[in-house]
């Protein structure tokens, strides 16, 4: 889940800097110390914008930048367990897809790719079922929902798990290829005609 939040905090400004423009100077400043790190309550920080209300400098002894508060928008990337996803398949391995959701990559081990059994075929490569004809490829589209999320100090180290095992989930093709219902029959059952 994608959300944005305001922080305030100090920067310092390089004596090389000096005379630019102090936004932007901040702005690029602030996203070398933020863009791509973590935090445990607000999730992946993906990009720093909006930078206001930045402070004199102070001046402190023995160091030559001068250090200002800020105020700037954060927008940030937090997966939700039971939340759906779009993502790509960026990568296949013999024990499931990695798919990219975002700024970070969940799994979907074999057994969670969906409710037939299905096997990775090396050649191809993709994971493909012999009995309903479905496979999947790197690059395909798929919706997922998150079922585990670990979040770490790194985007490298946290650990998101995905299923694409209950309806409506999976690769886009599965889902407006599902069994649509035949003229004169409902969902869940047939249509029964006067007596």
């Amino acid at each position: 889940m994608y959300k944005v939040y305001s922080i305030k905090d100090m920067f310092k400004l390089p004596p090389e800097h000096f005379g630019s423009n102090l936004e932007q100077v901040a702005a690029q400043v602030l996203g070398n110390r933020y863009e791509g790190s973590i935090d445990k309550d607000m999730g992946v920080i993906v990009a720093i914008f909006n930078v206001r209300n930045i402070s004199d400098g102070a001046i402190y002894p023995g160091d030559p930048a001068t250090h200002h508060d800020a105020t700037f928008d954060v927008l940030t990337f937090m997966p939700v367990v039971d939340e759906v996803v779009a993502g790509e398949v960026s990568e296949l391995v013999e024990f499931g897809a990695f798919v990219r959701i975002g700024p970070m990559e969940g799994l979907v081990h074999v057994s969670q790719i969906a409710s037939d059994f299905i096997s990775f075929d090396k050649k191809v490569p993709a994971f493909i079922s012999k009995k309903t004809g479905k496979n999947l490829k790197k690059g395909d589209i798929v919706l997922a929902k998150i079922s585990t999320v670990s979040m770490k100090k790194t985007v490298k180290d946290s650990k998101i798990a995905l299923t694409m095992k209950p309806d409506g989930l999976g690769k886009l093709e599965w889902i407006s290829s599902a069994k649509k219902p035949r003229e004169g029959e409902r969902r869940g059952g047939s249509r029964k005609g006067k007596r």
